[in-house]
């Protein structure tokens, strides 16, 4: 009926942006530092480095 009449409507909110959980951040560094365990037994254990023992 009348299309040149202007709306007034409210902008939508924007969303606030995704927070990680707690719980994915402890997971996260918990495996990073068994994989830095992992790595560093895995250098010496194929390197061969025998320079802690006695002898």
């Amino acid at each position: 009926m009348s299309e040149n009449v202007l709306k007034f409507e409210r902008r939508p909110q924007p969303k606030p942006p995704r927070q990680t959980p707690p719980w994915q951040k402890r997971l996260l560094v918990i495996l990073a530092i068994i994989a830095a365990f992992l790595v560093a037994f895995f250098y010496y254990y194929l390197t061969g480095d025998q320079s802690g023992t006695l002898g």
